[in-house]
């Protein structure tokens, strides 16, 4: 794609046009020395459509390891030998004391994680759902639940406990979803997300990047979750575990990773898009660029099996970006 084309399509999406899944793979082809442009109207569109504010999230590791799903990517599996820290279900005490620690560094949202392939047949249901009733009764921030698969009636469950945003992650396309995962389908996970959506949840979906997938696999998952009119878009980059079958997967260069969150932009021009785990190690000294290309959210801190940078150093990024962190309500 020239140059012409590039700034073709961005000012007709500034003035509401809807990219096509061509011309999104048409953006795709942007030589190297084309990305600042492409991320320059990537951050033009953002400004129009969502403003300059930055929505900042936490995720706190409910419990961890011993997981009986085969994802290529995951270290809390059962089926590779990690590192993986592994414990029981946290406390509401223990919980509470992540959630305020985020809310005093300036995040606006905390996501509570359990490890495991969803809610049916948990032994923990009655225990996360008390956990969480617990927390939204009581916290300054905002709390999201990720608890992996589920019903129309558990989500109804989650909202009566006080969950108002459900995050699940598609990870890829439907035609590379078996690739990194055998042991559940790539339905389940949209037919999860659908359920929470009827029961009136917001919805935080997004993926991996770097697991091998091609550049026809990202934008689908980016045109699934502009049809699923999903609310949050994390997207992570791969971070190599050790003991897992992506292990010695090579890592994506820092301009392909720009050039990813410049091109869901111009997909979902209103939505959040969140970058998340695996950015401090691929983009390493370019962080600050990708809040220049489209972003406007953050997961900051540790995540679940793995730790994140300083949070203070988070926010200057994203004022030195121009941008403001979201203030709590």
């Amino acid at each position: 794609m020239d140059t012409k084309n590039i700034v073709r399509l961005g000012e007709i999406i500034l003035d509401g046009y809807k990219i096509t899944r061509q011309e999104a793979l048409e953006l795709a082809n942007a030589s190297e020395e084309d990305i600042p442009l492409l991320g320059a109207y990537a951050n033009k569109i953002r400004n129009r459509f969502s403003g300059k504010t930055v929505d900042m999230c936490g995720v706190i590791n409910a419990r961890s390891g011993r997981c009986s799903e085969d994802c290529s990517f995951c270290a809390q599996s059962a089926h590779y030998s990690t590192d993986c820290s592994v414990f029981p279900l946290i406390s509401q005490a223990t919980a509470l004391e992540s959630v305020e620690k985020l809310a005093t560094a300036g995040a606006v949202r905390a996501s509570i994680v359990t490890s495991g392939k969803g809610l049916s047949n948990d032994p923990d249901l009655d225990s996360i759902l008390s956990l969480i009733d617990g927390l939204t009764k009581i916290s300054a921030i905002k709390i999201c639940a990720n608890l992996g698969t589920l019903t129309y009636e558990q989500a109804c469950l989650l909202f009566k406990a006080g969950i108002r945003r459900y995050a699940h992650n598609l990870e890829t396309s439907e035609r590379f979803y078996p690739e990194i995962c055998t042991t559940h389908s790539y339905q389940e996970r949209f037919n999860s997300l659908l359920a929470a959506k009827k029961a009136g949840l917001e919805l935080c979906s997004g993926g991996i990047i770097g697991l091998g997938e091609t550049w026809e696999d990202r934008i689908d998952l980016a045109f699934a979750l502009a049809a699923l009119e999903v609310d949050s878009v994390p997207i992570n980059i791969l971070n190599p575990i050790p003991g897992t079958v992506l292990a010695k997967q090579p890592p994506l260069s820092p301009l392909e990773i720009l050039k990813t969150f410049a091109i869901f932009r111009f997909i979902l021009p209103s939505k959040v898009i969140r970058p998340a785990g695996g950015r401090e190690a691929s983009l390493r000294d370019m962080q600050g660029a990708v809040m220049l290309s489209g972003a406007n959210g953050l997961i900051i801190g540790n995540y679940l099996t793995f730790g994140g940078r300083d949070i203070a150093k988070d926010f200057s990024m994203v004022r030195d970006a121009g941008l403001n962190p979201l203030a709590k309500d």
